[in-house]
């Protein structure tokens, strides 16, 4: 059984209801295609990431971007 898990920043609204279910439904037959694999055993895992919940050079992203700004 398949299982892939993707981790994606939350921002701006994005992603969306409607792009997880592009990204499900793209990353389950690109599975089927490339790998043969079954599509009704394949798990996909979206995570969530929120810009508050990791950091880069030891300030959150959400930091970093405001400074940009």
């Amino acid at each position: 059984m398949p299982f892939v898990n993707i981790r994606i920043t939350k921002e701006n609204g994005e992603p969306n209801n409607k792009q997880k279910e592009e990204l499900i439904a793209g990353v389950t037959d690109l599975l089927a295609k490339v790998l043969n694999k079954n599509k009704a055993s394949t798990v996909v895992i979206i995570d969530e990431i929120d810009t508050d919940n990791y950091g880069l050079g030891g300030q959150s992203i959400t930091k970093l971007r405001q400074e940009k700004k």
